[in-house]
């Protein structure tokens, strides 16, 4: 059975470590990027980072991951130093009541299973849900645009040319997405809505996922322990 859980980064170095290390292999093995913004490790001890990792039964094995990261004017997020010397606009759009979803990745051995594509995403809305935000932030691949459609992104087009970025590198095109409902969802496919919705409201649970490799079992625990932010505050 796969695992998915949330915790905040310093209540587990080890599985941050497990983390960091698979995202950086898979950045620099099949897609030739030694780094990116939100690879680096500065998140590992900051207590207003959460981390959504995709493990088996015995936590020592992982399978991915993604990183829900709070503005708190410490720590800036990813998106802010990937596109603030683009477009300075970035930084007042995530100076309070922000996060973003950053570093989302899967291991070749659950590629095509839907992992990241539906089982990360969707789990990362979830999350927001229990945040003091009012906007949630993704700097998103050509491929993953849609995906953050489906779960109710838009594409932030007063951002860069009409929400999209050369990044990481010139030949790469990046596209800045925004949730600005994050209880609502109303641009969320309905039927993704409603399963955010659910696993909101049963943030422990064991369900069947349906991917395009066939279904498989997740046991999920999106409940973070020591829920406490610092530094963060919501508008709304």
């Amino acid at each position: 059975m796969i695992t998915v859980r949330a915790f905040k980064a310093p209540d587990d170095p080890e599985a941050c470590l497990r983390f960091y290390n698979g995202h950086l292999r898979l950045l620099e093995i099949y897609f030739g990027i030694a780094k990116i913004t939100s690879g680096s490790a500065d998140w590992m001890h900051h207590e207003n980072s959460i981390v959504i990792i995709v493990e088996d039964e015995t936590r020592t094995k992982t399978y991915g991951g993604a990183r829900v990261q709070l503005a708190d004017g410490i720590l800036p997020l990813p998106i802010e130093t990937a596109i603030g010397k683009y477009d300075p606009k970035i930084y007042d759009i995530v100076r309070t009541g922000s996060a973003e979803i950053c570093a989302m990745w899967n291991s070749k051995e659950v590629a095509g299973m839907g992992i990241g594509s539906q089982v990360l995403a969707r789990a990362g809305v979830v999350l927001a849900a229990q945040m003091p935000i009012d906007n949630f932030h993704v700097l998103c691949a050509p491929i993953t645009t849609r995906i953050g459609k489906r779960v109710g992104f838009t594409i932030d087009e007063s951002l860069g040319d009409k929400g999209t970025f050369f990044y990481p590198k010139d030949d790469f095109i990046a596209t800045a997405m925004v949730i600005n409902d994050v209880n609502k969802l109303e641009n969320a496919d309905p039927k993704e809505r409603e399963l955010i919705y659910d696993l909101r409201e049963n943030l422990i649970q064991t369900k069947t996922e349906v991917g395009p490799k066939g279904s498989y079992e997740v046991s999920y625990n999106l409940e973070i322990a020591n829920l406490q932010y610092s530094n963060v505050k919501s508008e709304r």
